[in-house]
């Protein structure tokens, strides 16, 4: 009664066949049942998808790999805080300094850099590094299915939900929950395991020149024993990257000799 539309015809909608609803119908709808704009979004994507022809699933690594060397200089000079960009499939793409250390698990196999996979196939680093795992596994899922209603015909991340569907129960419930999310602003509280408990705010930024990626930057109150620790978490990164740099120089030296 609110949307305007018969029972026959809503019930007609929620069994899938949405391809002749009109935007119209869907805005009345999404007013009723007070969507909120992810899911207002993701309505219309799925009626879309539904409009569009049979398109054979595309693989979309390469475009999203390829990062402009301004968006890296960009995170670069971002040092005060974690800063990085990922796809929607939950992959990150780029990282300054700092990102790379505080993601040092999550880059590590299995994640291999994509958070959804670190967040469900490492539940054992993932539990600690997300103490409120619980939160952080629904606003991950919700996220991959937002970008599934967006890009349906996308090959990888199809590849990744079905690895995850089948390699983990906790992701598989969530995924049938079928709720969506946009990540923008907020506050979040993780584990490192090298500075320890961190409660860090959040701003997702969207690129209007690559909008199937997300800038996000992750900052602490000034002040705040986070802010000191993200400071120990930088200087921490530093002294290992040099650490590293040595050892390379070290045993690049004793190649030459044996080469020699």
């Amino acid at each position: 009664m609110l949307a305007d539309v018969s029972v026959e015809y809503y019930s007609k909608l929620e069994r899938g066949n949405i391809s002749g609803a009109s935007d119209g119908v869907l805005h009345s709808i999404a007013g009723a049942l007070q969507l909120d704009d992810a899911e207002r979004a993701h309505l219309f994507d799925l009626a879309r998808a539904s409009h569009a022809p049979a398109v054979k699933p595309r693989r979309r690594t390469a475009r999203s790999a390829a990062i402009r060397p301004g968006l890296q200089r960009a995170l670069d000079a971002i040092t005060a805080g974690p800063a990085f960009v990922r796809n929607g499939r939950m992959d990150i793409l780029a990282v300054n300094r700092l990102g790379k250390a505080f993601y040092a698990d999550v880059f590590a196999a299995p994640g291999l850099g994509n958070l959804a996979r670190f967040s469900f196939l490492d539940p054992e680093r993932s539990r600690i590094f997300y103490p409120e795992w619980e939160a952080a596994a629904d606003v991950t899922v919700a996220i991959l299915r937002t970008e599934a209603g967006r890009d349906p015909h996308n090959k990888d991340l199809q590849d990744l939900i079905g690895e995850l569907s089948t390699r983990s129960d906790e992701f598989r419930t969530r995924w049938g929950a079928h709720n969506v999310r946009r990540h923008g602003t907020g506050e979040k509280t993780f584990h490192h395991t090298v500075v320890g408990d961190l409660t860090l705010a959040y701003e997702g930024l969207e690129l209007t020149t690559e909008p199937d990626l997300s800038f996000l930057i992750y900052t602490a109150e000034p002040g705040s024993p986070s802010e000191e620790r993200l400071r120990l978490l930088a200087s921490w990164a530093a002294s290992h990257e040099e650490e590293t740099a040595t050892t390379a120089g070290t045993d690049l030296s004793e190649t030459n000799r044996t080469l020699g």
